[in-house]
């Protein structure tokens, strides 16, 4: 998918509206044509290819809009609740709480060739590109066999984490322990992942920023975010232990070499389709793959 072709919605509006008077421009010179010994069949494909562009805007326009008033009812409830508690006290001290909003930002923006992708970069070093979150859950036990997998349509981790790993409930049991990066840090997944018996370790910030000979020149010194969430803080205490630092350890030699793997011994490094369902389903694949490879390995081993 074309990350020129993404647009946004202030964009989309007038574009629309110019399109609209194109088309009726040329609805007159058609008409004129026909009653004139002008070809008229120039000013048809002209019409039609327009008529085509204001179908995909409109269309394009609508899920934005539909996806605006969806996030807006999702937000109401925790909007109600801020609301009731700011009413109840006496002294209303504060800004009021701002309603959702059903209308969605002018700078919400969609791909006309791809409507599910997002534009995402890997990072602040990378360039921003068309693209899905693929996710894969390794086993760490040795086997570096894919146990489940997910794609997501957005550039954070941590909303779908608990997801994810709560799919494998069904298929091949839930796991003890999870090893996640800081991307992954979430008090709500983290909550519903104990309350399922799951131990999970994930990293509160990066207990290394720069390698040991790093040849890049230094950074202006930042002052250390503060950490004031309690899980966090429990977590962070946890990890500086010896044995949960340890097992915390086995997640960067488990799941980013299946991945090198993936990228560039199977050479997979884009996706062929377009549509979240076809992704979901074409990455399901590539970890089919990924396996039987893994367990010929395993097996001749």
């Amino acid at each position: 998918a074309s990350k020129y072709r993404s647009l946004r919605y202030d964009r989309i509006r007038a574009l629309r509206e110019q399109l609209a008077v194109d088309i009726a421009k040329l609805m007159d010179q058609a008409e004129h044509a026909d009653a004139t010994d002008r070809d008229p069949q120039a000013l048809p494909e002209e019409l039609a290819r327009r008529e085509t562009l204001k179908a995909k805007l409109d269309g394009a326009c609508a899920r934005l809009e539909a996806d605006a008033k969806a996030q807006a009812e999702a937000a109401r409830p925790a909007y109600e609740k801020k609301k009731a508690v700011r009413d109840a006290k006496t002294g209303r001290r504060g800004r009021a709480p701002k309603p959702p909003d059903d209308e969605p930002p002018p700078d919400r923006q969609i791909s006309l060739t791809d409507p599910d992708s997002r534009l995402m970069r890997r990072s602040d070093a990378h360039e921003f590109r068309q693209a899905y979150n693929a996710q894969a859950v390794v086993c760490a036990e040795g086997s570096q066999l894919i146990v489940t997998t997910d794609v997501l349509a957005t550039s954070a981790d941590a909303p779908s984490f608990a997801d994810t790993v709560l799919s494998m409930e069904h298929t091949i049991g839930l796991p003890k322990t999870v090893l996640a990066d800081t991307g992954y840090a979430s008090g709500q997944a983290v909550r519903d992942l104990r309350k399922k018996g799951i131990d999970p370790l994930v990293a509160i910030g990066r207990p290394c920023a720069r390698r040991p000979y790093d040849f890049r020149p230094h950074p202006e010194a930042k002052e250390p975010r503060r950490i004031t969430e309690p899980w966090r803080l429990a977590m962070k205490d946890r990890l500086e232990t010896t044995e949960a630092g340890d097992v915390y350890r086995l997640r960067k030699q488990t799941v980013e070499p299946v991945f090198g793997i993936i990228k560039s011994i199977m050479g997979f490094r884009k996706f062929s389709l377009r549509g979240l369902a076809k992704v979901t389903t074409e990455w399901t694949l590539v970890a089919l793959a990924y396996n039987c490879k893994r367990m010929a390995r395993l097996h001749a081993a």
